[in-house]
């Protein structure tokens, strides 16, 4: 699930407290969390990150998770005619997720956004998207639920944008740790569920399963996803405020992909979930 967003805690820029324009090659980050600069220096660069920037390379990395689901989707055939195409899906899904999780991890620690890398990791994450879709509907019997949780992912990311501009959303040091916390609490508990599940010890996916347990733990997923947007946002806000060089409009894109996935996958098991209870 490639589904976190620390690339953007790495920045002092990205978070507002920077002064200096710096090199984002020199970003770290200390034992504490708080990312911190060394080796500043000015950057010659005079093509700076915009919102339009950011829109653009964001518009990329979303249309190749569309075009590689699409493809993957084609690609498996319908799974309730073979234990081939179950087989295809399984495969798909597995290597998506894998291979997802593997440049998800280089893109939000790596020190140079790399555009390459964020686009494989858009057609990864696309092949396990596809392949997931496919598998719930098929399980719920109906292909419309896939566009319902897109339209869905799309009125909520734009109720929290016009909610964090009409509102003026302030986030705020304490929002910001309390939220990131809280996602990487949620994603350890998955990880250990994930482990027990595949070994046994729980049944029926455990927190993951397709009751009314499982629709709890997705519409706290979603709530997270939701609260990620919002520092999604701000992040942005603050890289264009400082002035970051345009390249840097590839790694917030990779930041807007991850949430935007993570928050559609959830939408679509709340969605089956539902139409499983019918």
């Amino acid at each position: 699930m490639q589904s976190s967003n620390p690339v953007f805690s790495r920045s002092e820029e990205f978070n507002g407290r920077g002064q200096l324009r710096t090199d984002p090659s020199q970003w770290q980050i200390d034992l504490n969390g708080e990312p911190t600069t060394y080796g500043s220096q000015p950057v010659t660069d005079q093509r700076r990150m915009t919102v339009d920037t950011v829109v653009e390379k964001t518009a990329i990395t979303l249309g190749l998770v569309a075009i590689s689901a699409a493809v993957t989707w084609f690609l498996i055939g319908d799974i309730t005619a073979s234990n081939e195409n179950i087989q295809k899906a399984w495969m798909f899904a597995m290597g998506g997720a894998l291979i997802g999780f593997v440049l998800s991890m280089v893109n939000s620690f790596k020190k140079i956004i790399s555009p390459a890398l964020v686009m494989a990791y858009a057609v990864a994450e696309g092949a396990f998207v596809g392949a997931f879709s496919k598998v719930i509907a098929s399980y719920v019997g109906d292909q419309t639920i896939v566009f319902q949780a897109v339209l869905a992912t799309i009125v909520a990311f734009a109720a929290t944008l016009g909610a964090y501009k009409f509102f003026d959303i302030q986030v705020t040091a304490k929002f910001r740790k309390v939220v990131l916390i809280s996602m990487f609490a949620f994603l350890g508990v998955m990880v250990v569920n994930l482990i027990l599940s595949l070994t046994g010890v729980l049944e029926s996916g455990g927190l993951r399963g397709m009751g009314t347990l499982g629709l709890l733990v997705s519409v706290v997923a979603v709530v997270l996803a939701v609260f990620m947007l919002i520092l999604d946002f701000d992040y942005v806000e603050q890289g264009v405020r400082a002035g970051l060089p345009e390249r840097e409009s590839w790694r917030a894109a990779f930041g807007l992909t991850v949430t935007l996935v993570w928050l559609y996958l959830e939408l679509l098991r709340i969605l089956a979930i539902l139409r499983g209870d019918d």
